[in-house]
């Protein structure tokens, strides 16, 4: 009996596995079943009754975006793309068929410009994307002044190019109520050839953004200087100088990827014809606290060169001397070859204001040629009634009267050994 009794209780428990085994199988063959009908209902293939009306209709596609989006993100189409054709292609992406305007070139004329070799205009920048607040300590001009010119620089070491980048000039003193003004840009020595902007008609604050490209190899480009020169054209079609600029790039830091955003001021061009020997400009100041004279040697024009050449370099030495013994001087760097150097380079001397009565400043201009002595183009002194008169008395005692100020004076060179 024990025997035939555990018997049917395991039939029992078989029979109720193989059933519960049965059912799961079951289940699991009902599920796949339903995820197959599932899936070909994804992937059946839609009919499309007009293939380019998918942007055509805006309010429609507003209402489906409303109704797949949360409301909490909406979302909303930019005005650029409204009214816009749309094209469909074969592998299904989207294409507009107008280019992004951002990314348009300017249909407007180019700068006009001169062949010349080795130097072109390259056109205009898109002012729209470099527009930034103009500094207000840039805007700030000094009384007397006639104008403000903007402009970088970059060379590019492998092309040797000189990239040139006219900006924008500000507060311009036209002789007339009305002013149409243009640039033209030279990279001295050569003035003979320049290249020029367009003319901005009836403003006093003309917005340039033009490039320019010079050609000039590494060797010479310290040797170089940029000068712009601002003119009004009137309406009898004649030009007037308004104003200059001179820059000498042998001080800049001119590499790749280095781009030098400079402003200045621009200055009054001398009408009064060279000296016998020649003219040098320089300016003066003195700080009676630092006990500091101060002098920046500008430029030269008309010197007499025994020979002009591209071997022939010119300088300036600064001596400071008192009771007329020798206390210290300081030359600037040779520039080669041109009788109307530019240099801006600023010198400062120890001086006590004790000593202003009975010291003073000699600027001698010198010519040198390898292997050959240097030469005395000129020279000029600066100081007290004791060693000066004229200009350049008048010149040192404006300095005392004005301290901690530039005063900016051309000289005439006078030859004395």
């Amino acid at each position: 009996m024990p025997e035939q009794a555990v018997a049917v209780a395991g039939g029992i428990i078989g029979g109720i596995l193989l059933f519960v085994l049965i059912g799961i199988t079951g289940y699991l063959l009902w599920r796949k079943f339903c995820h197959l009908l599932s899936y070909e209902k994804l992937t059946s293939p839609v009919q499309m009754t007009n293939t380019n009306g998918i942007f055509q209709d805006q309010s429609a596609s507003e209402i489906q975006l409303k109704s797949t989006r949360s409301r909490s993100v909406p979302f909303i189409i930019p005005p650029t793309l409204h009214g816009q054709d749309w094209i469909n292609l074969t592998n299904e992406e989207q294409v507009q068929e107008d280019s992004d305007p951002s990314m348009m070139p300017q249909s407007g004329p180019r700068s006009s410009f001169h062949s010349l070799a080795g130097a072109y205009v390259v056109g205009t920048v898109n002012p729209e994307l470099y527009k930034f607040p103009e500094d207000k300590s840039e805007m700030d001009f000094p009384e007397g002044n006639i104008g403000r010119l903007w402009f970088s620089t970059e060379y590019e070491q492998e092309s040797e190019r000189l990239l040139v980048s006219l900006i924008k000039v500000r507060n311009l003193q036209p002789p007339a109520d009305s002013c149409s003004p243009f640039v033209k840009v030279y990279l001295l020595p050569d003035e003979r050839s320049y290249l020029q902007s367009k003319t901005k008609h009836k403003t006093l604050n003309p917005q340039f953004d033009e490039n320019f490209v010079f050609q000039v190899s590494s060797k010479m480009l310290l040797e170089r200087t940029l000068k712009f020169l601002v003119y009004h054209v009137n309406k009898q079609k004649k030009h007037h100088l308004l104003g200059q600029v001179t820059f000498p790039l042998k001080n800049e830091t001119l590499t790749d990827g280095n781009k030098l955003v400079i402003w200045r001021d621009l200055e009054k061009e001398n009408l009064e014809p060279p000296s016998e020997y020649g003219d040098i400009q320089f300016s003066l100041s003195y700080n009676d606290y630092l006990g500091r004279l101060t002098v920046v040697v500008l430029r030269a024009r008309g010197l007499k060169l025994q020979e002009e050449s591209h071997a022939v370099s010119v300088y300036i030495k600064v001596s400071l001397m008192n009771h007329n013994k020798f206390i210290k001087s300081k030359k600037t760097a040779a520039v080669l070859g041109s009788p109307n150097p530019v240099y801006n380079e600023m010198f400062s001397f120890k001086a006590d204001q004790t000593e202003l009565d009975t010291a003073s400043l000699s600027l001698s201009v010198l010519q040198s040629i390898k292997g050959e002595k240097t030469h005395l183009l000129g020279r000029v002194v600066v100081g007290p009634f004791m060693y000066a008169r004229g200009k350049e008395l008048e010149h040192w005692n404006e300095m005392i009267s004005k301290p901690k100020e530039l005063v900016k004076r051309w000289h005439a060179l006078c030859y004395r050994t």
